[in-house]
């Protein structure tokens, strides 16, 4: 259905904006959204345009409920009992299974708890001691931080060498070393550019020299769809605030593969992995499932916080989210080539829509200061050095129209040069 104003429609007294061609495109696409309803799923405000989801999702409405149930009820009337009578002792369990649907994984191979740089270095460390013998750890370079760091740390205590590549390196790389290789490391999407990578092909290259594939899945889970079962995954990763809209600290998750749960060996052997972590055994026997993956006990007000936050997925199609997603940021990558190109911005985000995640990554010079006004003026993004403004387009929540008007707001920044004052270029502790 098109718009067709008349002189009784408020959009009527305003020509200019009726015959900008993209606004047109954007309130189109916005009338053909069938999923346009799930916005009503989360606490917004109105005069926000918020892309920063890639980074800390917004607050979905079920989790004030859940939470406060989980305070005045379990915790503040049934106590300690709550561990039996409410089952959180399986909550990590149950919530992994939740994430497990989001991942293309059977249930049993997912537990939630703990931070992404403790399950990264969990999944590191026992790739590399699936292949004794090996010497050699391989990540991306272009890896986030701590995944490098990590790399670095179980490379020191396994004694391997590290490597770092790009992905499309990783077969020229395996075909003359493959033997020595342990174990890969590498992030689904790139979290500077949203690059996206091929799990399925770089999970094939790395198994066809007998490598451990472990994948970082942050910037992928709950915008498109990932399938570690069927790519035959072995261990993944992955943080719940994001795209999952879990919260601020929400706790990660860990996947290890069905086939390796009874050879696999963790190096964190905390008593809620153990086979029977009541019998308080003074030696570690793991358990032979996923739950040896547990450490210790689990956060949770956090983690009932992501059950709740889950439950926006419900009843929705991940190949409509990612069709959604591929659909903003073309509209994105489009606006910046017609409209802020001649402002020296350039698109750093793969343009094959195959190839990205569901951010867009525009490089421009004062990237941090253009990012700082965008924030004053209600359109909130985020930066990544040195030159990067990162915009996330989570489909559930963002119409295309109020896209347009972020992305013509950030036009108006470059061209009046607002974002050049001062007060713009000094740095918060988070950029």
């Amino acid at each position: 259905m098109t718009d067709s104003p008349t002189a009784t429609t408020p959009d009527a007294a305003e020509p200019p904006d009726l015959e900008d061609p993209l606004l047109a495109a954007a309130r189109q696409a916005d009338a053909d959204d069938e999923l346009a309803g799930l916005r009503e799923r989360f606490e917004l405000p109105d005069d926000i345009v918020y892309l920063d989801g890639n980074s800390l999702g917004p607050l979905p409405k079920a989790v004030l409920p859940a939470v406060t149930d989980l305070v005045r009820r379990q915790w503040g009337q049934d106590l300690i009992t709550s561990w039996n009578v409410h089952d959180w002792w399986g909550l990590p369990r149950r919530v992994g299974d939740q994430l497990a649907g989001l991942i293309g994984a059977a249930p049993g191979q997912v537990v939630c708890g703990d931070s992404t740089s403790v399950q990264l270095f969990q999944a590191m460390v026992a790739a590399c001691r699936l292949r004794p013998g090996r010497s050699m750890l391989l990540t991306d370079g272009a890896n986030f931080p701590s995944d490098q760091y990590l790399a670095d740390s179980v490379g020191r205590l396994l004694g391997l060498q590290v490597i770092r590549l790009h992905p499309s390196e990783l077969a020229a790389f395996l075909a003359e070393h493959g033997a020595q290789v342990a174990a890969v490391s590498f992030s689904l999407v790139d979290y500077r550019t949203g690059e996206l990578f091929d799990a399925a092909e770089l999970t094939r290259t790395a198994h066809a020299c007998g490598a451990v594939m472990v994948w970082d899945l942050c910037h992928a889970i709950g915008a498109l769809p990932v399938a570690l079962d069927e790519v035959q995954a072995d261990l993944a990763v992955g943080c719940s605030y994001k795209y999952l809209n879990g919260g601020p600290g929400s706790p990660a998750f860990i996947y290890i593969a069905h086939r390796h749960q009874r050879q696999v060996e963790l190096p964190l052997t905390g008593w809620n992995g153990h086979r029977e972590p009541f019998g308080l055994n003074s030696s570690y026997v793991p358990a032979e499932s996923i739950e040896q993956a547990r450490i210790g006990t689990p956060t949770l007000l956090s983690m009932v916080a992501l059950q709740a936050a889950l439950s926006a997925f419900d009843g929705v199609s991940i190949a409509r989210l990612r069709a959604k997603s591929l659909a903003l940021t073309q509209q994105v990558i489009d606006f910046a080539d017609q409209r802020l190109a001649r402002f020296g911005v350039e698109v750093v985000t793969p343009r094959q829509p195959g190839l990205r995640g569901s951010q867009v990554s525009l490089r421009m010079p004062e990237a941090y200061s253009v990012c700082q006004a965008l924030i004053e003026r209600g359109v909130i993004g985020d930066f990544r050095a040195p030159d990067l403004l990162r915009l996330g387009f989570p489909p559930m929540y963002l119409s295309f129209t109020e896209v347009h008007r972020g992305m013509q707001v950030l036009a108006e920044i470059l061209a009046d040069g607002s974002y050049r004052e001062p007060r713009f270029a000094r740095r918060a502790a988070v950029t």
